[in-house]
């Protein structure tokens, strides 16, 4: 029985295409995968916010809002709650420069209605939490925006969004590349310093990637500790990533099964979820998989997660302790590799 709650997003059942390929599954209804994700063992659901509301750029504020109270309805029949809404910012035409920080003044305002819809959507769907990707706030041309006057103007959105609605907690979910190649908030790291510049750090905080954490040449666990210790881990998306080549998404502790033990570990060392916080699960099923075979990665990171938390759960600290007191770290590092192998 595992000690987390396990969420999942629409996306992470897709039809295959890729930044090198096309479509190459057809499409799954989006209400089939909601039951699927429910008899797999979810329990929550990640939401852009156009999967809630497909066409919302044509809607009014109203017609968004009843649109959203239908899904909540239909949720709720199936025993699912909505983990987070995020704006998806980075496939409109107007955020082609970024959205919060494009040098375009009416995208600017395009971004931040988006932004204040999703906070609409999210409390319709009797949630607090507003994730935001910041998928193209940077820069591909260095010279195109200044650091300075960009990072400003991200932080008067963000503090906008604050305004908008008093109760909401905003997650930054940090990516140093792909699709921007100069990202302006490139880390976990980045963000907890940013949030203490917003008009209310207590509502900002993090959502770890693995994968992301990996493009930055970073340790995912190192990542989930120190957002720990600062009380800011409020999200986490497990998958795996191979080196630092674009983001994968492959089912989680595939290529680093080392480095998932340890993000689980540290999970569980210092409890999260305890204050209600999923264990998301961003992982892709591989482009030559069957359309029939399209849950199985989803299924297959949850069985590595649970099979994780038991090796966690079977691991000596006193002999962990001892080997620390000793500075006997061959020892340690060979009984870790021993437990993960088995023996």
């Amino acid at each position: 029985m595992s000690k987390f709650k396990f969420s999942v997003g629409p996306w992470n059942v897709h039809e295959g295409a890729d930044a090198f390929g096309p479509d190459i599954r057809a499409s799954i209804p989006f209400d089939y995968k909601l039951k699927k994700f429910k008899e797999i063992g979810f329990s929550g659901i990640q939401f852009h916010d156009d999967d809630v509301v497909t066409d919302m750029n044509d809607l009014t504020e109203e017609q968004i809002k009843s649109r959203a109270g239908e899904l909540k309805d239909y949720l709720d029949d199936l025993k699912l709650e909505a983990e987070f809404v995020a704006p998806r910012l980075w496939l409109d035409p107007r955020t082609a420069d970024g959205g919060f920080t494009s040098n375009s003044a009416s995208d600017r305002e395009f971004a931040l209605w988006r932004a204040y819809r999703s906070i609409d959507i999210a409390k319709q769907l009797g949630t607090d939490r507003i994730v935001l990707w910041l998928a193209r706030e940077g820069t591909l041309c260095a010279e195109s925006k200044d650091p300075v006057e960009s990072i400003d103007k991200l932080r008067q959105a963000i503090d906008a969004m604050l305004a908008y609605d008093p109760s909401i907690k905003i997650l930054i979910e940090p990516k140093p590349n792909e699709p921007i190649d100069r990202s302006f908030i490139p880390t976990v790291g980045h963000v907890l310093g940013f949030a203490n510049s917003t008009s209310d750090p207590s509502r900002v905080g993090a959502l770890l990637e693995s994968a992301h954490a990996v493009l930055a040449g970073l340790d995912p666990a190192f990542e989930m500790g120190y957002c720990l210790v600062h009380q800011k881990l409020w999200g986490v998306h497990l998958n795996d990533q191979n080196s630092i080549r674009y983001d994968q998404d492959k089912s989680f502790g595939v290529e680093n099964i080392r480095s998932a033990f340890n993000q689980i570990k540290v999970l569980t060392d210092h409890q999260y979820g305890s204050n209600g916080e999923f264990v998301g699960l961003d992982v892709k099923a591989m482009r030559t998989q069957s359309l029939e075979k399209s849950f199985q990665h989803l299924e297959n990171s949850l069985k590595i997660v649970k099979l994780l938390e038991e090796k966690v759960a079977r691991l000596d600290t006193s002999r962990v302790n001892k080997y620390r007191e000793m500075r006997n770290y061959e020892a340690l590092e060979m009984y870790i590799m021993e437990l993960l192998l088995g023996e």
